[in-house]
């Protein structure tokens, strides 16, 4: 085993040791949804728990992940872990779908981007430079996913502006719901094409210059029995907490909006989080970048569109207006990105204007 390696393991088994403990708000979560309290100190309770929940579990998700990610090569790891430190999400916004939080479901969406690009990009550069003063990257690829982003913004961008006109002249503004699922077919066949040219044609823009080998501590049977099982619990809390939404915005300062751009992606990218920022305290920069920018990029172009689809095949008509402000923010964020990643290069600087950036949006949803 590597020295990188164990290091990686080292900072992650204390992050999930010390997470570890929450698990106890599972069954409180399951003991305050049965019992026969009733009133809004019941709904506070079961929401504060079912999130306090899910973060142990996105950790026990993120370690599976992370053991079977040990059998792959460092672009499939990066993959695996993008896209099931999404799964959580993923099964938040599909419950919250079908309970017509549509509202909702469009913030986790956007909150999800954000929160990859400015929260976990930001404090893996920062962390990572604090370390190592200056650290590279595949800039190629940076700019693959940079630019894959640009496109699904503009997906946003064009149904905002119909909407917009709309309410400036008075036109129809045309059909945006149908645009929006027309839109999100192209876009899955993009981030198809997306995989295709990441694992075959253009592989060598994704392999790292550090080839090192690990010996999983779990065996194949161990790691899909935890992946299964922590599943399984987190769409139980997910369901819990989904129930509760409406009755906390309505009773509490915190918003639809805000539950639905912080409070979700938080909660459910623990565990991606905590991977991005340890590999790159460790120096693994590449890995980093796909974990932070590669969940943001297949939330845009997978997890957006797929959810279209759903609430298409459900009645739930779900498109992609976020409207002007989300909008804006997001490609502001996506410009600031780019701009910070395109030489190859990181420092804690570039770090700390990235987490800056995060705050002050955050600021912003909570005063809305």
């Amino acid at each position: 085993m590597s020295e990188t390696n164990t290091n990686i393991l080292q900072a992650m088994n204390p992050i999930n040791h010390k997470l570890n403990w929450l698990l106890i708000f599972v069954p409180i979560a399951i003991v305050v949804e049965f019992s026969d309290v009733a009133g809004s100190n019941k709904e506070m309770v079961l929401f504060a728990s079912t999130l306090l929940a899910i973060l142990p579990l996105a950790g026990l998700l993120g370690r599976a992940t992370e053991q079977i990610a040990l059998r792959t090569s460092d672009t499939v790891g990066g993959l695996l872990n993008a896209t099931f430190g999404n799964a959580i999400e993923l099964i938040i916004a599909t419950l919250a779908l079908y309970a017509g939080l549509l509202e909702v479901v469009k913030a986790s969406i956007v909150g999800s981007i954000l929160g990859n690009l400015l929260l976990v990009l930001g404090l893996s550069y920062l962390v990572g430079g604090l370390k190592h003063k200056e650290q590279t990257f595949n800039r190629e690829a940076a700019s693959t996913n940079a630019t894959l982003l640009t496109l699904a913004v503009l997906a946003m961008i064009i149904p905002a502006t119909m909407v917009l006109e709309s309410s400036l002249i008075g036109n129809s503004g045309g059909d945006v719901l149908q645009l929006s699922r027309y839109s999100a077919i192209l876009l899955l066949l993009v981030y198809l094409s997306f995989l295709f040219y990441q694992f075959k044609t253009h592989e060598h823009l994704y392999i790292s210059g550090v080839h090192v080998h690990e010996e999983p501590e779990m065996s194949k049977k161990q790691a899909f029995g935890l992946l299964f099982l922590s599943t399984f619990v987190v769409a139980i809390m997910a369901e819990m907490l989904v129930s509760t939404i409406e009755h906390v915005a309505t009773h509490s300062p915190i918003s639809e909006i805000f539950i639905g751009i912080i409070l979700i992606p938080l909660v459910g990218n623990a565990a991606e989080h905590s991977s991005a920022i340890t590999t790159a305290y460790n120096n693994k920069m590449d890995l980093s970048l796909g974990i932070a920018v590669g969940s943001s990029t297949q939330i845009a172009l997978f997890v957006a569109p797929l959810l279209i689809l759903v609430g298409w095949s459900i009645g739930q008509p779900l498109n992609l207006d976020f409207g002007l402000f989300a909008t804006t923010i997001t490609f502001v964020s996506i410009l600031i990105v780019n701009s910070v990643s395109r030489d190859g290069r990181s420092d804690w600087l570039e770090g700390l204007m990235l987490v800056v950036t995060y705050a002050i949006v955050a600021i912003a949803y909570w005063g809305m």
